[in-house]
């Protein structure tokens, strides 16, 4: 689990790159995801497990060597003037950390889209969430920097965030057509319940909040409520996880 969550988040900080215009962010912003993403595919790698038992496994070990490594030219390209291919190493990087996602997922998932359309929902929020809280405090060197990249990034999360929360209907309809709710144990209640109130619902409230102290301007408040939402969406999709790989199903 603690392998697929870091994963996530990796391929998460680094597709959230794609949605923003480099040109008015500080290259101390970029460079801080990639060493962050780089840090996170060494601890992926090390609770993978043994990768050599399959053929994917081959494969994942693979792509995620060679995308540690993109990772430490990203880093270094945007230490340069300019950054010369910084967008190529960004669609290169979240190209290969999104193949290592898709062959991490168990061989069951992969045959079922919601799953896997679950898989990238949920690294879209945590990722953005991240990003966006950093990008909060490039604010803090670069105060003059107009707030689109910000919004941008919110508007980004409130995309990922509606697909999550449809698939989780879609999930707990499924679920609760085959089986009644009253006959879950207390404990799987109380873990539904947390994925909804702190994954669901709290990243749309407090994502909402930050959008509008964003929108006056008030970056160090809409960081600070950022940091928030990190802290949510992080317990909530642990909670699906364990949901997850305690029912089968995406609740």
């Amino acid at each position: 689990m603690v392998a697929t969550f870091c994963l996530r988040l990796a391929f998460g900080m680094i597709a959230s790159l794609l949605v923003l215009d480099p040109t008015p962010i500080p290259p101390r912003f970029f460079r801080i995801q990639y060493l962050a993403v780089l840090a996170l595919i060494v601890v992926t790698a090390y609770f993978r497990g043994d990768p050599y038992q399959s053929s994917e496994g081959i494969f994942f070990i693979t792509v995620v060597a060679s995308t540690g490594l993109m990772c430490v030219v990203g880093s270094v390209i945007w230490h340069l003037r300019d950054a010369p291919g910084g967008k190529i190493v960004n669609c290169a990087n979240a190209t290969g950390l999104g193949a290592c996602l898709f062959v991490a997922e168990p061989p069951r998932q992969l045959l079922y889209w919601w799953h896997m359309l679950d898989h990238f929902a949920s690294s879209a929020v945590i990722g953005v969430a991240v990003s966006a809280m950093l990008l909060g405090h490039s604010y803090l060197i670069s105060p003059t920097m107009t707030i689109a990249p910000l919004r941008r990034l919110l508007i980004a999360l409130f995309v990922a965030l509606a697909v999550l929360v449809s698939l989780a209907f879609f999930g707990l309809w499924q679920w609760t057509a085959e089986r009644s709710l009253g006959n879950l144990e207390v404990e799987t209640l109380l873990w539904l319940a947390t994925r909804w109130l702190l994954g669901l619902i709290a990243p749309l409230v407090l994502g909402w909040m930050a959008w509008e102290t964003a929108r006056i301007r008030s970056t160090q408040s809409a960081t600070g409520i950022l940091y928030v939402v990190v802290i949510v969406c992080f317990l909530g999709e642990l909670m699906s996880l364990l949901l997850l790989e305690k029912t089968g199903s995406i609740l």
